[in-house]
């Protein structure tokens, strides 16, 4: 018998509002009712949402009962306008910036709470906020200047292999990525015990207790979209004390991916708190923030630090894994977060929030990867502190073309003869994530070179997606 697929927008179909209604119902279902018929758990579902009271006693379906009776006290929105103009920011390589980006970072530096702001040269449309838009607060914080993939990742392990194994053991390598990594829908199910998915926070806040199964059977995995883990060839030209490897070539494992769908659940959550407390109308309802000081704002604070957590756990079990496979222990990690918001002071004193929505952070000795694409490089970067940018960088390439022009335009055999002539090896992935929808990361590269300096370079050879 297939296995129960019950998706959020069904349940909205039926009557349910709220997210954390929907995250119980979801939780309580595929834990009781795995293999049950959708029709049936749907009318059942329905049901308790139209006549909650009598289920308040019931065992499984008792808590969402009680959540479903709740009436919450209408909120007093808070009347919130826009400056009239958008104070002066930095833009990096704004000659391959799409203008409709930067005019949503100008929208975006017109909230009442943005002090300063920069765009990435890799910079594209977003939802809200610019992928590529930097921008600082006082004491308040934008979910979505943050990002639904909180605390998106990159980590690099490198190992004291020569890269000729890459084409000698090709057929093994292959095996280790398909074995040993999970993408999408796909799970673990012989993971060893982590702490985090026992997290206080989950007990703490209440809507994280309905992610917190799904936190846990998502461990360990990455997402969908451009997300990746390669298997490919580092590059040192010269000895660092920052990563302690010496010049020359070595094997090495490049992943990117963040916190599921934990974190967007999270944002979703919280960015819709924020407008019910926040009269914005227009593109900058999205950018809707939470004072750090309310209870909500401290919630939201709290699950993007768990975020980030868990993100870093994935990561280290994606390499922790393919390390024993490989059978070597890595000389360096490196790694860094490029959707997150951190409380950082400049040069004048003043501590601010920065939100950094894809851009790397790069603070003085800050180390991260800016990858390229599937078929070009990623570098190894050190900061520089540039104030100007916010101590930020790009976090990569950054897109050309949408998914959707992309699949109308490009053909997966042009695809496929251009890796060839790469040396590149694609395991999944699609027309929407080639390289040529993406812009050239020597040029993202030369926008930056106030930002940051190259320590090396990762060239990836047999590549992993969705």
């Amino acid at each position: 018998m297939k296995k129960l697929k019950l998706r959020g927008k069904e349940l909205k179909r039926i009557g349910y509002t709220t997210d954390q209604a929907i995250s119980l119902a979801l939780n309580l279902v595929h834990k009781y009712f795995r293999r049950s018929g959708k029709e049936e758990i749907l009318e059942l579902l329905e049901k308790i949402n139209l006549h909650p009271d009598q289920y308040l006693n019931e065992p499984v379906f008792g808590e969402l009962a009680k959540l479903l009776v709740q009436k919450p006290e209408p909120v007093k929105k808070i009347k919130a306008h826009l400056n009239k103009s958008s104070p002066e920011f930095k833009i990096y390589g704004a000659e391959n910036i799409d203008p409709e980006a930067i005019r949503q970072m100008e929208t975006a530096m017109k909230l009442p709470i943005v002090v300063k702001g920069a765009l990435m040269p890799d910079a594209h449309v977003g939802y809200g906020l610019p992928i590529g838009g930097v921008v600082a607060t006082y004491n308040a914080v934008i979910p979505y200047g943050v990002g639904m993939d909180i605390a998106c990742r990159m980590c690099l392990s490198v190992y004291p292999l020569q890269p000729s194994i890459i084409d000698a053991e090709r057929n093994r390598i292959r095996n280790m990525l398909l074995n040993e990594t999970r993408f999408g829908l796909a799970e673990f199910d012989d993971l060893d015990d982590y702490e985090i998915v026992e997290r206080k926070e989950f007990q703490e806040i209440k809507f994280l207790k309905t992610l917190q199964k799904k936190f846990a059977d998502q461990l360990g995995t990455s997402g969908h979209g451009n997300h990746f883990v390669d298997i490919g060839i580092v590059e040192i030209k010269a000895y660092s004390d920052l990563v302690k490897l010496h010049p020359g070539k070595y094997v090495a494992i490049l992943s990117h991916s963040g916190s599921r769908n934990f974190g967007s659940e999270v944002c979703t959550h919280y960015t819709d708190i924020a407008r019910q407390k926040l009269d914005l109308s227009g593109e900058a309802a999205r950018l809707a923030w939470l004072d750090l000081d309310s209870e909500e704002g401290q919630e939201y604070w709290a699950a993007m630090q768990l975020a980030g957590d868990y993100a870093h756990t994935n990561h280290r079990i994606i390499h922790k894994r393919l390390a024993q496979a490989l059978g070597e222990k890595p000389l360096a990690i490196i790694e860094n977060h490029h959707n997150f918001a951190w409380k950082e002071k400049l040069a004048d004193g003043e501590e601010l929030i920065i939100h950094r929505k894809g851009a790397t952070p790069t603070r003085v000795g800050d180390v991260g990867i800016i990858p390229g694409t599937m078929a070009s490089p990623a570098y190894i970067v050190v900061g520089k502190g540039n104030e100007e940018s916010l101590q930020s960088a790009a976090h990569g390439a950054g897109r050309l073309v949408s998914r959707r022009l992309a699949k109308k335009t490009y053909t997966d055999i042009q695809l496929r003869k251009y890796l060839q002539q790469q040396g590149v090896e694609l395991i999944g992935g699609g027309i929407d994530e080639s390289p040529f929808v993406y812009k050239d990361i020597h040029q993202v590269m030369n926008s930056q070179k106030d930002l940051v300096d190259i320590l090396g370079s990762f060239y990836p050879k047999i590549v992993r997606m969705e």
